[in-house]
């Protein structure tokens, strides 16, 4: 199944339901802070679950108890309803 890159409208209407991510460089970008490294690398470990079931890897960087994470689907050229849905799961696995 081929995704489709969303328009900037669509975009737009879907982060503003996402706390905390916005666009940079087309991608959707937020960084989580947590309260130290167990607390951060547990929840990659949580995330890595969803993200294998998925079969959507996003570019995520950590350093200590912050994590970057950047979701794009490169197939599509941009972002996809993928982002959007990965961007939800890791709101709720930050709480």
């Amino acid at each position: 199944m081929r995704l489709e890159r969303l328009s900037k409208e669509q975009i737009k209407k879907e982060i503003s339901s996402l706390q905390g991510w916005n666009i940079i460089n087309g991608k959707l970008h937020k960084d989580f802070a947590f309260k130290d490294y167990v607390e951060a690398f547990g929840f990659m470990c949580r995330a890595s679950i969803h993200i294998e079931k998925m079969n959507h890897h996003p570019e995520w960087f950590n350093v200590y108890n912050k994590i970057s994470i950047d979701l794009v689907t490169h197939d599509a050229g941009g972002i996809t309803q993928n982002d959007i849905n990965l961007a939800r799961i890791f709101n709720l696995l930050e709480k």
